[in-house]
This record gives structure tokens, C-alpha cells and sequence, in this order.
């Protein structure tokens, strides 16, 4: 598989402030190849292997608060990387991952990122299927 790379949607309204917190179109990317996950949003980078991905789910729309910017979810120790109010995708893991301080902690059970494309990064992160539709990952 070649890499791809899922940009992040920004809304006209969050871009200035965004961009104060080094979050611009060319510092914030989801990638994928046929390995790992990468993302990066400015200062911060999240990155594990393909196969701790559990699952997805397309969200939204979001309260501004609750979504732009980096947050940490109070409820689930999630993390959100968020530019937009529109849309997103929640990606869960099988093992928790590190991404917003250093040193690995806290470790965070999944992610929303707000792409501007959540059902194609879907379809991207799903386990491969073989000819008989099973999926083999």
C-alpha cells in the first residue's frame, strides 16, 4: 500500500487561532501506509501501528469548545485534534496511545480528527478483506 495523506478541514473562523497554536493546513495530516498510522497537528503527533486500530466512527456536528484545537476528553482520556465543527472520525485503539504530553502519558484509548474527508480515512483504516469478503487483518 502507498501512504496517504487525509488533510485536515478547517474551518474560515478557527483558522487564525489555530495558526497561533502552530496548527496550519501544512502542520496538521492524518498518513497511513500499509504499517502505521501517523498524524500530526501542529506541535503534536500521535503514531501506532495499523493494527491497534479497533475501530472507527464517523461524528459530528461538535460544539466549537468541545472540538477545536487539542483537547483531552474528561470522560474517556480520549484525545481530539479538531479544525473544524462540521464532521469528524473517531478512531478507537486496542492499546492506548501517547499524544499530548511528552514522556507517554497520558495515554489516550482513541482520537477524533476532524479530516476533510472522515468516510475515506474510514474506509482506509478498515482491516483488509480477502476475495471471499473476510477480513484478514
Amino acid at each position: 500500500m502507498t501512504a496517504r495523506v487525509f488533510e485536515f478541514r478547517f474551518e474560515s473562523r478557527f483558522r487564525r487561532p489555530l495558526a497561533l497554536i502552530g496548527v496550519r493546513p501544512d502542520t496538521a495530516w492524518v498518513r497511513i501506509d500499509a504499517d502505521h498510522l501517523l498524524v500530526r497537528f501542529g506541535p503534536w503527533r500521535l503514531r501506532t501501528e495499523r493494527k491497534n486500530v479497533a475501530g472507527t466512527e464517523t461524528g459530528g456536528p461538535y460544539r466549537w469548545w468541545r472540538v477545536i484545537g487539542a483537547h483531552l476528553s474528561g470522560s474517556d482520556t480520549g484525545v481530539t485534534f479538531g479544525t473544524t465543527t462540521a464532521a469528524g472520525l473517531c478512531v478507537r485503539f486496542v492499546r492506548p496511545v501517547p499524544a499530548l504530553l511528552p514522556g507517554g502519558w497520558p495515554r489516550h484509548p482513541g482520537m477524533t480528527v476532524t479530516v476533510a474527508e472522515p468516510a475515506e480515512l474510514a474506509r482506509a483504516l478498515a482491516p483488509p478483506t480477502g476475495a471471499d469478503g473476510e477480513r484478514t487483518g
